[in-house]
């Protein structure tokens, strides 16, 4: 019997990681086991399990390809990959069963199944998924605060000068200090960077220019770190 795999990251950050590796070998070592054909695997990068259909790309390509190739059967690796959410899983579930087609997991049986021992089986899998997703997000936020409290910041992208694999961009804070104590302002000194070449961060060969509101927010911020620890 043929079948697709789906497979599902919810961080940027995991899609180079090992979480789609470990997924699919999970579900081929599954489908050689039971007589499986997968023909067709979708990956659904960098998205929640709390997300719905409709924010779901892969799950959505997946579920056409479902409707036009006669493969009738979706192998994921645990019921947290489709959902984490309890009423999200629940109405995609629905949606497979209703659409005839055949959900299997590797960890959790007979996931269609109308059987109410079953059916409830499936509720509490899912719910104990909710669960340590609330319980991840609440530690998480209380990681970022302690860091905030100690470091002043604790997520989004480090200012430019204070990102330790960009040791050059130290020298260019310095130099637009120099050119505002010069005289100039934030659009002339975005011209005079722009002019000698000095690329923006992560910009490959510098083809991306400095904008004036950037100059102003990095002057902006050395300043007041200047002041704090005057």
């Amino acid at each position: 019997m043929k079948c697709f795999v789906y497979l599902r990251v919810s961080g940027k950050a995991q899609v180079r990681g090992d979480g789609f590796r470990r997924q699919f070998i999970a579900c081929r070592e599954y489908a050689a086991a039971h007589g499986l054909q997968i023909v067709g695997i979708f990956k659904e990068r960098g998205v929640s399990g709390t997300k719905e259909l409709d924010d779901r790309p892969a799950l959505s390509r997946l579920f056409a390809a479902l409707e036009e190739n006669g493969v009738k059967t979706l192998l994921i690796e645990k019921l947290d990959r489709l959902a984490r959410d309890l009423m999200v899983s629940e109405t995609i579930v629905k949606d497979i069963k209703t659409s005839g087609y055949t959900l299997l997991s590797t960890c959790e049986p007979d996931l269609c199944s109308n059987d109410p021992s079953r059916n409830f089986m499936r509720v509490i899998f899912t719910a104990i998924a909710q669960l340590e997703k609330e319980l991840l997000v609440i530690k998480l936020r209380g990681a970022r605060q302690r860091m905030r409290i100690r470091e002043g910041r604790c997520e989004g992208r480090r200012p430019y000068g204070s990102h330790p694999d960009y040791p050059g961009e130290k020298a260019v804070v310095a130099r637009m200090i120099v050119l505002r104590d010069e005289g100039n302002k934030p659009d002339q000194i975005a011209q005079i960077l722009n002019s000698d070449g000095v690329p923006t961060r992560g910009t490959k060969h510098g083809k991306s220019p400095w904008h004036p509101s950037t100059i102003n927010k990095i002057l902006a911020r050395n300043k007041e770190k200047r002041l704090s620890c005057a």
